[in-house]
């Protein structure tokens, strides 16, 4: 069905899911790495349980699940991943969280602070077992120059690498834990492959050197991502043709029993494996010239698409243009506003339209992930976009986040002087 169908059948806004396309990334990203090298799905990405489903099943490698709360904890089970096999990361856990998800089987955390691992150990003995744990590390230096950094400053992520040598001795130590590695994620959205490389041998380095000076145990070690995809703008996902043969090469020079699992090394992706998938569809409610500017009003706006900036996502929006159109019209630059009642509802500066005009369908390419999930849902009450999986061009299922509060109504209170306090 093409997308002209797909909106006068579920309406806009909507957000379309191609099963095709998860599964065409989850080959090529696996491709690209080394055997038996393992890869995690960043939940976070799109917590769609049959995009996420998607990667966790289907033939030869297969990708294991990257939580970071109990509610991606329920989406990877649903989607058919095992919770021993999940990787729970995350500064913040909670007892509560802890408890749910080492009851429901999660045995492989990623520790932030000294804190956050005694906190994991003392629910894990409250349980009765002993959970694995990786030191996720903020190494004090960088490799690559370019894309989102996420180490080598001060932030709430990982043990800075160079404190470990005075609290290694206490972190192998804590009750109900069993440090047996490191986590790395130290860019997100590489710029090109060379950065990207550049990263994950310094990463190996780095790893190798812990286990040397250190004597930590390093029978896992995670490298993290960064593999890039395009956000909400026309361009291709890239293939990584060059990274096998530099990895596998890092990894033998650094680590030369990884090969056998000596140690086990995985990568972790999210918008890579997903963004791609997914095409944002909106309808223009009106145009509106202001002060010699052009403002095309839609349906949706941060409340549906894009309303977490800090996620990576930099304006402005591109919309696809049908060739066809460009060929035969006066094309507008215009500012894409939606229908809240905020000057931040903005979704992109002089995009470039064609006539636009109330009534058009417009499509934003490749926003399979950072989507929905990482939009203000809840402001201003509108109801939440349609999401439409397909597989092979067809629709297979439409489903709608929907909004409910949980009520409790409390008993009325007495103060002293005998009056209801409400």
């Amino acid at each position: 069905m093409s997308y002209e169908e797909l909106a006068e059948r579920f309406g806009t806004p909507l957000y379309v899911y191609d099963l095709d396309r998860v599964e065409a990334a989850r080959r090529d990203l696996l491709s690209a790495l080394p055997e038996p090298v393992e890869l995690f799905y960043a939940v976070k990405a799109n917590p769609h349980p049959q995009v996420a489903a998607a990667l966790s099943s289907g033939d030869g490698r297969r990708c294991r699940a990257e939580i970071s709360s109990t509610g991606e904890l329920s989406t990877a089970l649903s989607a058919g991943f095992r919770a021993a096999e999940c990787l729970y990361t995350g500064p913040g856990k909670t007892s509560v969280e802890l408890h749910d998800a080492i009851g429901r089987g999660v045995r492989l955390f990623s520790v932030e602070s000294p804190g956050d691992l005694r906190r994991i150990g003392s629910v894990a003995c409250e349980h009765g077992v002993v959970v694995d744990c990786l030191l996720r590390i903020n190494s004090a230096t960088a490799s690559a120059t370019t894309s989102i950094r996420m180490t080598g400053k001060p932030t709430q992520f990982g043990l800075d690498s160079e404190t470990l040598p005075d609290v290694i001795d206490q972190l192998r130590s804590v009750p109900g834990t069993r440090v047996l590695g490191a986590h790395f994620f130290p860019l997100s959205n590489a710029a090109d492959e060379e950065s990207l490389v550049a990263e994950f041998q310094g990463t190996i380095a780095v790893a190798a050197r812990m286990r040397e000076e250190l004597g930590l145990d390093l029978r896992m070690v995670d490298i993290g991502g960064g593999f890039a995809a395009p956000y909400a703008a026309p361009g291709n996902r890239p293939v990584y043709g060059k990274l096998a043969e530099h990895l596998a090469q890092a990894l033998d020079r650094h680590l030369p029993g990884w090969r056998r699992g000596e140690p086990l090394v995985a990568c972790e992706s999210g918008r890579h494996l997903v963004g791609d998938a997914g095409t944002f569809l909106c309808s223009v409610v009106n145009v509106k010239e202001s002060r010699g500017s052009t403002f095309v009003i839609v349906d949706a706006g941060i409340n549906a698409f894009g309303g977490m900036s800090g996620l990576g996502r930099l304006l402005p929006v591109a919309v696809e243009v049908d060739p066809k159109e460009a060929d035969g019209s006066q094309m507008v630059a215009a500012s894409l506003v939606g229908p809240l009642c905020t000057p931040g509802d903005l979704l992109g500066r002089r995009v470039m339209l064609p006539s636009p005009a109330p009534g058009d369908l417009l499509t934003v390419p490749n926003a399979g992930a950072y989507g929905l999930s990482a939009s203000l849902l809840s402001f201003l009450g509108r109801p939440t976009p349609v999401e439409v999986v397909v597989r092979s061009g067809r629709p297979v299922s439409a489903s709608r986040l929907e909004h409910h509060r949980s009520w409790t109504q409390l008993p009325a209170e007495t103060d002293r002087s005998g009056a209801i306090a409400r």
